[in-house]
C-alpha cells in the first residue's frame, strides 16, 4: 500500500520562506528512518505556486492559469510517498512526521492512499500502464 503525505502550504511557504536548519535536520532524520525501514519511495518540497500554473479543462478547451494561487490552505508545499503493509503502519509513520513549519507554527499534513491499477477494475487500457512499469 502506498500513501502520500501532503504538507499543506502556509503563507510563509507561498512567500518562498525556506525552513530553518533545525527543521531541515528534523526532516532529514525522519526521512532517514523511513529509508532505513525500506518504506520511503519519494519526497520533495515544492516551489511556491507563483512558480507554477494550472490547466483548467472546460467545454473541450484547455486554459492555462498562471500562479500564484490565493488560497494557500488548498496548496501543497511538499510531499513524501511511503509504501507500507497497512493503513495502521502508515498512520504510525505519519504520527512521527516532524511539525512541517516548526514546533511553534501551525501546520497541517494530509495523508492519502494512492490508487493501484487493480483498483480500477478490468480494462485493456490498464495493460498499457503495466507495460510502462506504472502501478497507477
Amino acid at each position: 500500500m502506498r500513501f502520500m503525505i501532503l504538507v499543506k502550504a502556509t503563507p510563509n511557504t507561498e512567500a518562498g520562506v525556506l525552513p530553518e536548519e533545525g527543521l531541515i535536520a528534523a526532516m532529514a532524520d525522519y526521512h532517514e528512518q523511513l529509508a532505513k525501514a525500506g518504506v520511503l519511495l519519494d519526497a520533495s518540497g515544492l516551489q511556491p505556486s507563483s512558480q507554477g500554473w494550472r490547466i483548467r479543462y472546460q467545454g473541450g478547451h484547455r486554459h492555462v492559469i498562471d500562479g500564484p494561487f490565493t488560497e494557500s490552505k488548498e496548496l501543497i508545499a511538499g510531499y513524501t510517498v511511503i509504501q507500507v503493509r497497512s493503513r495502521e503502519e502508515a498512520l504510525e509513520w505519519t504520527r512521527r512526521f516532524p511539525a512541517p513549519m516548526g514546533e511553534r507554527e501551525s501546520a497541517e499534513i494530509e495523508v492519502r492512499q494512492l490508487c493501484e491499477l487493480d483498483d480500477f477494475g478490468a480494462c485493456d487500457a490498464l495493460d498499457r500502464f503495466r507495460e510502462m512499469g506504472m502501478r497507477a
